[in-house]
């Protein structure tokens, strides 16, 4: 079991953190609320775990808003953080996470598609010692063409370009160690990659079949046309994979081979103009020489930029390039 932590301080219990923080994004699902929070406490409740249930109300319409203040009120175990205005399911999701105080956090949907019941499984797993136990909807109950095609498509092309192979990346059940969820910072719309995230923060990472349900209330907020949102995404963790620490390698390279091709036909075009006095004035190789040098050193220039952008942000937030598991040492407490 996830043990419970006292913060203390001179011997005095300051805060007492819970075994598990419970974060669900919130868009237009006041249906949903009431029997979700039940079905969390339901389930939590009955084990020896503590928990506390963080909802993220991402700029809804319905009233969700404001029946998540209503109950923050008068539940001791229920927090509600309202966002301004809809910034998306990754700004949520983010927000949940900076504000959960558990020391393994659980990611679930509001639209009870999710299985509440299910978190024990995950957290089980988690305890065998892995960073991130993902979920697997083996028995999807969801549209065919517009959501099972389109996440067949996405969860192939992640799988192919990140090498992590899960089998459902948008499944938001999931369950995360405290610390992982601290290295992993999150933009755009990368919550749908944060098994792949978290591979690079080196986490131990698997999954587990879980339960889904016909959704019952309002209507899905996915469809067909985020696959293309996961193309440009995809880029975006394929680069962080391969060259967060070492961006030089990826345009530098680049820009070499640009130079170096632009002065081979530079070199060639010279010795027909000296050696053999052809015109070259005209001719389309001259361009595409001229064209390749002036690339190749913008690409080597911009792999130089890079690498200071990124020595700049590890240093200014301290973050080391490396994670640490673990430290085994006789004098180590």
């Amino acid at each position: 079991m996830i043990s419970q932590k006292l913060l203390e301080e001179n011997g005095v219990v300051l805060e007492i953190v819970p075994d598990v923080s419970v974060v669900v994004p919130v868009h237009d699902e006041v249906e949903s609320l009431p029997l979700l929070l039940a079905a969390i406490s339901s389930t939590l409740g009955a084990s020896e775990l503590s928990y506390e249930i963080i909802c993220v109300d991402d700029g809804s319409k319905d009233g969700s808003g404001d029946f998540l203040k209503e109950q923050a009120k008068i539940r001791p175990d229920l927090k509600a953080v309202i966002l301004r205005r809809n910034y998306g399911q990754t700004a949520a999701m983010s927000a949940g996470f900076n504000y959960a105080t558990g020391r393994a956090i659980v990611t679930l949907d509001a639209d009870l598609q999710n299985d509440p019941a299910d978190i024990p499984m995950l957290l089980a797993k988690l305890e065998e010692g892995y960073d991130l136990v993902s979920g697997w909807r083996q028995n999807r109950q969801d549209g065919a063409i517009n959501r099972l095609l389109p996440s067949k498509i996405a969860n192939w092309l992640i799988r192919r370009t990140t090498s992590v192979y899960i089998h459902d990346y948008g499944c938001s059940l999931k369950a995360y160690r405290a610390e992982l969820v601290a290295d992993m910072h999150l933009y755009g719309e990368l919550h749908r990659f944060l098994p792949a995230l978290a591979y690079i923060e080196g986490a131990r990472i698997t999954e587990v079949p879980v339960r889904h349900h016909a959704r019952r209330f309002g209507r899905s907020k996915y469809g067909i046309w985020r696959t293309f949102r996961v193309l440009m995404d995809l880029l975006t963790i394929l680069f962080m994979k391969k060259f967060l620490t070492r961006p030089m390698h990826v345009f530098g390279i680049l820009g070499l081979i640009s130079m170096v091709s632009g002065s081979g036909i530079g070199i060639y075009l010279t010795f027909i103009k000296l050696f053999l006095n052809e015109s070259i004035g005209d001719r389309p190789l001259l361009i595409l020489a001229v064209l390749l040098l002036v690339t190749g050193v913008q690409l080597f220039c911009f792999g130089l930029l890079t690498e200071l952008l990124m020595r700049t942000y590890h240093e200014s937030q301290g973050r080391p390039i490396y994670r640490v598991r673990e430290v085994v040492a006789k004098n180590v407490k």
